[in-house]
């Protein structure tokens, strides 16, 4: 399994939690462009449950990162209530 397009974004302050980047993304109405699309997909995996949870999709050519302010304030805010 190719596993170079899936990073683990670091140093989020968020404990218990892994969020991750694929980059290596096909879409096939970006025609030609295979896992080059510039599609970026953000998502938390919870580990303990296995279950993967969607946080953010985004065009490379739209902005350059995902919005990590945004990330930690949802799940700083959801591991409270637990």
């Amino acid at each position: 399994m190719d596993n170079d397009g899936i990073f683990r974004i670091s140093n989020l302050g968020i404990e218990n939690l892994k969020i991750y980047k694929a980059k290596k993304f096909a879409c096939k109405s970006l025609k030609g462009t295979g896992v080059h699309s510039g599609i970026r997909i953000i998502y938390a995996y919870f580990e303990e449950e296995d279950i993967v949870e969607l946080v953010e999709i985004y065009f490379k050519g739209d902005k350059d990162n995902e919005d990590r302010e945004r990330i930690k304030r949802y799940y700083q805010k959801e591991s409270k209530n637990c």
